[in-house]
């Protein structure tokens, strides 16, 4: 297949995590990738070399995605190293400075919050929407945008208000956008994990475990892997969901399934 029409995509926050094993998901379907972190660490190293490893072309585009004038260049040098981008999935995201009272919220940790959870989402759908309207896209690829919000989105963590208000917004974003591209034939997504085994619920994985197996909190009775994640994103990259945008996945083992 020639690079013009081998799918790519350039994934926010995919050093570790839900954005590295979307990263490896993509990349054993035939996607070509592009790595995305803030730093150039071995975390970021290691990732790479994982990809690669699948035989997909793979390179790693260092930036803050907070930074929003750093979006035109990192989608450049992205199209640079792995051709024409298909596929934008924004996952990047950081968690609160503090669980605790919501009276007790610091600005700083609600502006970290918005500035990387909810401002650059916007921005970077903002930015990738146009390069993909500034060109010829009569190359059969499937587009789309997939942004990985959370499902306090929609079910409120009092300890994380601010969290759950950058979540809040960045669910719009998917839907503005899916409004905006629907005529374009570029499908936006919301995908909503619930709880998922990594870094940002490690300090309280026994606390969800409990509630895990006492409380029923989630119908299927198992924390999610990013693996799973992963998978749904992939399904929905390569257009295994057809005549669909504006769509929120949630990735949540029907925890928010209404019970009484």
């Amino acid at each position: 297949m020639s690079l013009k029409n081998r799918h790519a995509a350039f994934i926010t926050g995919s050093s570790r995590g839900i954005g590295l094993a979307t990263a490896l998901c993509l990349a054993n379907k035939g996607f070509d990738i592009a790595l995305n972190a803030p730093v150039d660490d071995v975390e970021l190293d290691i990732a790479l070399k994982a990809v690669q490893a699948t035989g997909a072309n793979a390179i790693k585009i260092v930036g803050d995605v907070s930074i929003i004038k750093l979006h035109d260049e990192m989608l450049e040098r992205a199209e640079s190293g792995i051709g024409p981008l298909s596929t934008l999935v924004n996952n990047a995201g950081v968690s609160v400075l503090s669980r605790g009272d919501l009276l007790d919220v610091t600005e700083e940790s609600y502006d970290r919050c918005m500035a990387v959870n909810a401002k650059a989402h916007f921005f970077m759908n903002q930015a990738f929407a146009r390069r993909l309207l500034s060109r010829d896209r009569n190359d059969e690829r499937f587009y789309s945008i997939i942004n990985v919000t959370s499902s306090n989105a929609l079910a409120v963590a009092v300890q994380r208000g601010e969290y759950c208000a950058s979540k809040a917004a960045a669910a719009m974003t998917s839907k503005v956008f899916a409004v905006r591209l629907g005529s374009e034939e570029i499908s936006v997504y919301d995908v909503q994990p619930g709880v998922i085994e990594t870094d940002m619920t490690k300090t309280v994985r026994d606390m969800y475990q409990r509630r895990i197996d006492d409380e029923g909190l989630t119908l299927l009775p198992r924390f999610g892997k990013p693996e799973d994640v992963g998978r749904i994103i992939t399904t929905l990259a390569t257009g295994e969901l057809p005549y669909t945008t504006g769509q929120i996945i949630s990735a949540d083992a029907g925890m928010l399934v209404s019970r009484f």
